[in-house]
């Protein structure tokens, strides 16, 4: 009796073909590499210090205070009737999480190329890890916020505030504050592993971009200054409506326009599409380049 020869097993390594070189179903295969990723970067942050997670709550005061004492008392700059303290800290908490995003995914592969080195992951998960974990320092600092909000309306110094419609836009302002941090830095990292450069220049790029922001003074001062034919330009900034967005949602004083802000998120959308697609480019080769 003769038994039959079963044919040999044949593996197939092809290349990946999916948008944009993303294989979105071995995210949901290496989740639980997101969740020790995620829970990594926001111990590692403190898990050595004195105070801890209180640096989330210690940074945005101690910056609030030196931003009230410079541009409010000594420059001068005006916010709109509203309480210096109240102002720049509500202003500080969309910036701080959007200026983290950027500035740590930006080193992703020059900081993971020991890890990439050795085991094979979708490389992509390490940048949407870094942005999860910064939604918990987001999550503190909007806290802080609150908190201090609610004091001001006890003592009787913030009588004229009051959340505003946009307050159910919270999310989706975070959504795009997320996207536009890891598209920007997503873009920075794909440059970096080559131009060691650009690692000293986004630094810098985060600095301007603040001044650019209206995290320091009113939307409706910088709109002044414009004239009608420029004042486009303001608006092009994402971060410009979204900023002065959580300041009429949590307040009910700022400016925004709907018109202006699809277009925001429209610009998020697409730095996010071409980070992710330089990204994914330079994670084919980074091991040999880095």
């Amino acid at each position: 009796m003769s038994l039959a020869k079963s044919a040999p097993a044949e593996i197939r390594i092809r290349p990946n073909q999916n948008w944009l070189g993303l294989d979105w179903q071995s995210l949901l295969h290496y989740r639980d590499l997101l969740y020790l990723l995620v829970r990594r970067d926001f111990v590692s942050k403190y898990k050595q210090t004195v105070l801890g997670p209180l640096w989330f709550i210690i940074n945005p005061l101690i910056t609030t205070v030196v931003f009230t004492l410079v541009f409010g008392r000594m420059i001068g700059i005006t916010t709109d009737g509203i309480n210096p303290i109240l102002f720049y800290l509500c202003g500080l908490v969309p910036w701080t999480y959007f200026s983290n995003v950027l500035n740590s995914t930006s080193h992703t592969f020059t900081g993971n190329a020991h890890l990439f080195g050795k085991v094979y992951f979708p490389r992509v998960i390490v940048p949407f890890a870094l942005s999860i974990s910064h939604l918990f320092t987001l999550a503190i600092q909007l806290c802080t916020f609150l908190a201090v909000y609610v004091i001001y309306k006890l003592t009787g110094r913030a009588d004229h505030l009051a959340p505003g419609p946009l307050l159910a836009l919270v999310p989706v302002f975070i959504l795009n504050m997320g996207l536009l941090g890891v598209g920007t830095g997503m873009l920075f990292s794909g440059l970096t592993a080559k131009y060691r450069d650009f690692h000293h220049l986004s630094g810098f790029v985060v600095q301007l971009w603040m001044y650019a922001t209206p995290v320091i003074y009113p939307l409706s001062k910088l709109l002044e200054k414009l004239p009608a034919d420029w004042q486009w330009l303001a608006l092009l900034n994402p971060m410009t409506l979204v900023t002065d967005g959580f300041r009429l949602a949590l307040m009910g004083a700022g400016t925004f326009a709907p018109v202006g802000y699809a277009i925001s998120f429209g610009v998020s959308l697409l730095v996010f599409l071409a980070g992710l697609f330089l990204f994914q480019r330079t994670a084919r080769t980074v091991v040999d380049t880095v």
